[in-house]
């Protein structure tokens, strides 16, 4: 991931309605959700106004549309999605790899790997 692609994908995070609507996408999975149950699930929220953000989601590389007979359903895009954290994470540190602990215990959460207890394995993984 470039810069450019990093400041678009933050750019459309950086709207609450936005984000709310790709956190919805990564609970969903990839079966994704019908864009009228966004907007339902958004406390009712206009289609038009949904559209939008979804668009402004898929313009960005976070979510893909698929026509599913008469609805319009939408997925987030997980290997995008990692790349921006990956790309936050790559130079991190500066040799204080401790300040990655929480997002590495969250990952081995999210992902059912076991934490890491060593310490000497564990910084070696945050900062490479």
């Amino acid at each position: 991931m470039n810069e450019q692609q990093a400041l678009d994908g933050f750019a459309a995070l950086s709207q609450p309605t936005r984000l709310r609507i790709v956190r919805m996408l990564v609970t969903a999975g990839a079966d994704g959700l019908a864009a009228g149950a966004i907007a339902s699930a958004l406390d009712g929220s206009a289609a038009s106004r949904v559209s939008f953000h979804l668009s402004n989601l898929e313009k960005a590389g976070l979510v893909v549309s698929r026509r599913d007979g008469r609805s319009i359903v939408y997925s987030a895009i997980f290997p995008a999605l990692s790349d921006l954290v990956a790309f936050l994470m790559r130079d991190c540190c500066e040799g204080h790899c401790e300040v990655c602990d929480r997002a590495i215990d969250l990952f081995a959460q999210c992902t059912g790997r076991p934490q890491v207890v060593d310490e000497p394995k564990r910084r070696r993984f945050a900062c490479t």
